[in-house]
């Protein structure tokens, strides 16, 4: 199955482009987290699976530049914003295609994305039971 990396790989090489992995610690959701979790423990893990991310972007888009950046923040608003400050010119992401009461109760980083971003957003639908390291909720 091809992956939401090899796509954006695919475009930045037929581009000539520089591939941008982004992975944002969603640390919004940190004031959600139950009171007998440590923030810390939480945060580690968020940022040890942004890191697993994006060596996986590093090591499938072996044919373009890649650089890779870890940040905090509400992802939506942050990849909008990286992509606007960094003159992106199309923001690839994956979708898990959920529909219904799944997604108006886990909401959809790639939904709000589409929505709020001025740069356009190519998503490809990622099979659930993959493993990719796709950066969607």
């Amino acid at each position: 199955m091809v992956s939401v990396i090899d796509y954006a790989a695919e475009l930045a090489e037929i581009h000539d482009a520089t591939l941008h992995g982004l992975y944002v610690v969603d640390t919004a959701s940190l004031t959600d987290v139950p009171m007998e979790t440590t923030l810390e423990g939480v945060n580690q893990a968020l940022r040890e699976e942004g890191e697993a991310a994006l060596a996986e972007v590093e090591q499938t888009a072996t044919n373009v530049p890649v650089e890779t950046h870890a940040i905090d923040g509400s992802p939506a608003r942050e990849i909008v914003n990286f992509a606007e400050d960094n003159d992106i010119d199309v923001i690839v992401m994956g979708t898990h295609g959920r529909s219904g009461v799944d997604r108006l109760l886990l909401g959809s980083v790639a939904e709000r994305v589409v929505r709020s971003s001025p740069t356009p957003v190519l998503t490809v639908r990622v099979d659930s039971t993959a493993d990719q390291g796709d950066g969607d909720d």
